[in-house]
């Protein structure tokens, strides 16, 4: 979790849940516990991230930026972004996908105050975590229904994805011009 909200691609949206599935199958003792240890990853990861923002300022991420994919065009809309709607920003970039991992980056750049930024990221983390943890324990109480029917549904979804893939290649290439080298 704290890699996750350092930007690294640790796929917490399936973490959490496999903890809360765990928990339903006896594995680990609680859901509420491995959300609260989430909770607790993400608010240090974040943390890490908003302080390296905060001391290092514009400067780093013109430097290091382009390992997150932010550069100094990123950065100025994150800003107008926070000015416009303010700390709250936060809070709502804890639920989407890749960027609740850097958001804290431009929040302390940005100069955040601390305090909001910790109760947001808080709030936040708790309704990602406590609510994907108990969905995996919800589903883990009933995994012996569920398997046959992922089972039944994998390949089908396989063929699927692998023909869109297919496709989705044979256009990129039948739209490019002829004499473009590839």
């Amino acid at each position: 979790m704290v890699l996750g909200n350092l930007g690294f691609p640790v796929g917490t949206e399936i973490v959490v849940p496999a903890a809360g599935a765990l928990a339903a199958t006896g594995h680990l003792s609680s859901w509420w516990l491995a959300a609260a240890i989430a909770m607790g990853g993400e608010l240090v990861g974040g943390m890490i991230l908003y302080t390296i923002g905060y001391y290092g300022g514009r400067p780093f991420v013109v430097r290091w930026g382009k390992f997150l994919k932010l550069d100094e065009h990123k950065l100025d809309r994150f800003d107008e972004f926070y000015e416009r709607y303010g700390n709250v920003v936060v809070l709502i970039c804890r639920f989407v996908p890749f960027v609740r991992g850097v958001s804290a980056l431009p929040a302390g750049v940005s100069r955040m105050p601390k305090r909001f930024f910790l109760l947001y990221t808080a709030l936040g983390s708790a309704a990602f975590c406590f609510g994907l943890a108990w969905l995996g324990n919800a589903f883990g109480r009933h995994i012996d229904e569920i398997t046959p029917q992922i089972h039944r549904y994998s390949t089908a979804f396989l063929i699927v994805s692998g023909a869109a893939i297919c496709v989705f290649v044979a256009y990129r290439l039948l739209r490019r011009p002829r004499g473009e080298a590839a």
